[in-house]
């Protein structure tokens, strides 16, 4: 029990937030590929990493977004998208939640705080999420369907 509700979602959201600062030049501005962000296939594993990203996003965002509207609207994007790839029971599909709602969601963020053409912003995150859910996201999630029942039970 304190595996699942403590310790896995405090692990997720400690290495979403490492990832974020380790990558700091490209985990923030009008272009970002959020490598953290391919930790977003993990509620496709168990339900205990939706708090962990949710956490890990607010807590990346606190000390490094843009501002109360990215620290709000962002963080809730991530919980929603984890939500919705927990609900996913189709591993290919995993990484669509966290990039379409962080596409428009964070597009508008980046349209807000930067002026940002709000499709040009849309398209410029959608570009990054691919890269991060999709590419390193699916390459993750691949790797851990080995040992998901050692690790996730």
């Amino acid at each position: 029990m304190l595996k699942k509700y403590v310790i896995i979602p405090a692990l997720i959201a400690a290495l979403y937030c490492a990832l974020v600062f380790m990558f700091m030049p490209i985990s923030f501005g009008t272009v970002q590929i959020r490598v953290a962000e391919a930790l977003t296939v993990l509620p496709y594993f168990t339900s205990s990493a939706i708090y962990g990203l949710f956490v890990g996003c607010m807590l990346a965002n606190i000390i490094g977004g843009a501002g109360i509207l990215d620290i709000v609207l962002g963080s809730l994007a991530t919980l929603v998208a984890a939500y919705l790839t927990y609900k996913v029971k189709n591993k290919w599909l995993a990484p669509i939640p966290p990039i379409v709602i962080n596409m428009f969601v964070v597009g508008y963020v980046l349209n807000v705080y930067y002026g940002m053409d709000y499709w040009l912003a849309v398209a410029s995150v959608a570009a990054g999420q691919i890269v991060s859910c999709m590419g390193l996201g699916m390459l993750l999630l691949l790797q851990l369907d080995k040992y998901k029942e050692r690790l996730f039970s």
